[in-house]
C-alpha cells in the first residue's frame, strides 16, 4: 500500500501524563497518540517525537513523525486525530514531508520556553501548574547577563542528569538564543540550541534564578559550563514551567513550502 510521510505539531498539558514516551502502565502522551493512531487506522501506528519530555512538561509544538496509508492528507488526518484525542492532546497542524523526514533526527533546533511567576498571583489554582510560583522578582540584570553565558558552544555536563549520554559522549551543544522576556505576572526563559540533554534547562533556570535572587555568585553559569559532571548546579526548576515550544526543520523536508515557523 502507497503511503506518505507527515509531520504532525502536537500541543499537550503535561500535568496528567508520566511524559512522552510510551510506558506499558502509565499514561503517556505517545502512548495517547499511538492509540488515537491505531483507531482511525486499525493497526499500530508508531508516533516518533522531536523529543522525549519529562512527567508533567507541556508542549507547545511537539514534532511527532509518523508514515500512513496515502488516503490520509495533513488535512484529513489533523482534522481526524482530533476528534479522537484526550483533551490534554491536541493536532495544531500536520504537514507532509519527503519519505528521509524524521521527527529527531532531523531537527536542526528545539526551543524551548520556562515560565517563571513572580507575583502572588502565581500561586493560584489557575496558574501554579502552568509556570513555576516563584512569587518573588529575582533581579532581571543578573538573569540576563547569566543567561548570555550560554550561548554558542557549551560542553554541558554541569548542567544536565549524569547517565543522560554516555561517557564518551562530548555534550555538546550549540545555544542559538538564551534570553529572558518579561511578561505579565513575571519572567520567561526562552532557549533554542541544536541539541539539550536530560533536565538541561530546568538545571539552567533553578541555577539563573538562585543567582537573581542573591543566592548564589554572579558568573556561576558561566563557571559550570566547565564542569565535568553537575554536583555543583542548583536544583532543577519545577517540571510545569517547562513547555517545548517548537521544533524546526530545514525547509528541504516539506513537499509543500515549509511554514514561515517550523514547528
Amino acid at each position: 500500500m502507497s503511503q506518505r510521510t507527515l509531520q504532525l505539531v502536537v500541543q499537550y498539558d503535561g500535568e496528567a501524563f508520566a511524559g512522552w514516551q510510551r510506558q506499558p502502565s502509565q499514561r503517556t502522551v505517545q502512548g495517547a497518540l499511538e492509540h488515537a493512531l491505531s483507531r482511525l487506522m486499525q493497526v499500530h501506528v508508531p508516533a516518533i517525537g522531536a523529543g522525549r519530555t519529562d512527567a508533567g512538561v507541556h508542549a507547545l509544538g511537539q514534532s511527532v513523525s509518523v508514515t500512513v496509508p496515502l488516503k490520509w492528507d495533513p488535512s484529513s488526518l489533523r482534522r481526524a486525530l482530533n476528534g479522537v484525542l484526550p483533551r490534554d492532546i491536541r493536532c495544531a497542524a500536520a504537514h507532509e514531508m519527503t519519505s528521509e523526514f524524521h521527527a529527531r533526527y532531523s531537527a536542526a533546533a528545539r526551543q524551548y520556553r520556562y515560565l517563571v511567576g513572580t507575583d502572588e498571583s502565581a500561586a493560584s489554582p489557575f496558574r501554579y501548574n502552568r509556570e513555576w510560583a516563584l512569587c518573588r522578582t529575582p533581579s532581571y540584570t543578573l538573569l540576563a547577563s547569566e543567561a548570555a553565558a550560554v550561548v554558542g558552544e557549551h560542553g554541558f555536563r554541569g548542567f544536565a542528569v549524569k547517565g543522560t549520554a554516555p561517557d564518551t559522549d562530548d555534550h555538546c551543544s550549540t545555544v542559538l538564543r538564551c534570553e529572558w522576556e518579561v511578561r505579565p505576572g513575571g519572567l520567561a526563559l526562552v532557549v533554542s540550541a541544536s541539541r539539550f540533554l536530560h533536565h538541561m534547562v530546568r538545571f539552567l533556570v533553578g541555577t539563573m534564578v538562585e543567582v537573581g535572587l542573591g543566592r548564589r555568585e554572579p558568573g556561576t553559569v558561566r563557571a559550570l559550563l566547565s564542569a565535568n559532571d553537575n554536583r555543583g548546579v542548583s536544583p532543577p526548576a519545577p517540571a510545569c514551567g517547562l513547555y517545548l515550544e517548537r521544533v524546526v526543520y530545514p525547509a528541504h523536508l516539506y513537499l509543500a513550502a515549509s511554514p514561515s515557523v517550523a514547528a
